[in-house]
């Protein structure tokens, strides 16, 4: 039987109520950064992962644990490191003994990736390996080993970060494992009023506690909320367009063709509008608009757009590409 239109109303403005609230609770220890606080909560409530970069001191980590906690979630860290292994990650076999009969047996134990947020630290520090061990778990949320298939618990969320800086020695993502991402979030320095703020309460006595705002049930809900939320045929024509235009074989724009070497593909465009949604639901709104789509078409396409050599030469970006595109096919506001 289908939610009453009423009840379905009220439960949407208090569950976007408690993002509001979670919002500010992150906000009591990360100082400034809303954007990329507001693209995390974006990737987590349309139920994928994030690839975060920024250089050292950013509270990278310090961010995605506030967030953790303020959803009373399960949180582990991984270190990547050029020796790690996928047994390190996803757990391996140890030999038991069942101290009743005497009969030795394998019993699987679980690495840290059963948790509901895992930060995968300076991902591009491990072997495409040990990269890959993490492909079905953000996939298919599950893990197999030896024949035996074993489910994470939901909901669960992946933040990997890659240091810009310091590349000799690192293992870039390749294009088909980023793709698993559907966020690529860059983040940068704090302002001056941010910076000072920072150095004022993170050098004294005081320390925030982050209250539980909102239980992993009511993310689940949330996710299954951010996929009714409505986008016009309109809307999605305009998806189509901007995503078949950013692939020189199909692209009208001739600077996609002088500058682009990959296109992005059609899981670009899924996630373009399950971001959207999420951001709409986010600011408490039941529609998605073309803002939306703008403002999730640049984390979306980062790491789907890939530049050829000559636009590296000149200083082309994938963000300047989808600049480009979104004043050629988006209407005029």
């Amino acid at each position: 039987m289908n939610q009453p239109l009423a009840d379905l109303d009220q439960e949407v403005k208090r569950l976007t109520q408690k993002l509001k609230t979670l919002k500010a609770e992150i906000a009591k220890v990360i100082v400034g950064q809303e954007e990329t606080v507001d693209q995390l909560l974006i990737t987590f409530l349309a139920g994928g992962h994030a690839l975060l970069e920024g250089v050292p001191g950013l509270a990278k980590t310090l961010m995605i644990r506030s967030l953790s906690e303020a959803i009373a979630l399960d949180f582990n860290r991984i270190q990547f490191t050029p020796d790690l292994m996928p047994s390190d990650i996803i757990g391996t076999e140890i030999l038991e003994e069942d101290h009743t009969t005497g009969k030795k047996f394998f019993e699987f134990n679980k690495g840290p990736i059963f948790a509901n947020i895992i930060l995968a630290d300076e991902i591009n520090r491990t072997p495409p390996k040990t990269q890959a061990a993490l492909l079905e778990a953000m996939q298919e949320f599950e893990v197999t080993y030896s024949g035996k298939t074993y489910k994470l618990e939901r909901p669960f969320f992946i933040l990997a970060t890659q240091n810009p800086i310091e590349q000799s020695g690192t293992f870039p993502l390749p294009e088909a494992q980023q793709d698993r991402f559907l966020f690529y979030i860059k983040i940068g320095y704090p302002t001056e009023a941010e910076e000072n703020q920072i150095l004022k309460y993170t050098t004294g006595t005081q320390k925030n506690k982050i209250n539980p705002v909102l239980t992993g049930a009511e993310i689940l809900r949330l996710q299954e909320l951010v996929r009714e939320v409505p986008i016009s045929d309109e809307l999605i024509s305009y998806v189509n367009t901007l995503i078949r235009a950013t692939r020189p074989e199909t692209s009208k724009n001739e600077f996609v063709k002088e500058w682009v070497s990959w296109g992005a593909g059609p899981r670009a465009g899924q996630a373009l509008i399950l971001t959207a949604k999420a951001r709409a639901l986010l600011q408490g709104r039941l529609a998605v608009t073309l803002k939306d789509l703008e403002h999730c078409a640049y984390p979306v396409l980062r790491h789907r757009v890939i530049v050829n050599f000559k636009a590296e030469a000149e200083n082309i970006t994938s963000d300047k590409v989808t600049s480009e595109l979104l004043e050629s096919i988006f209407p005029s506001k």
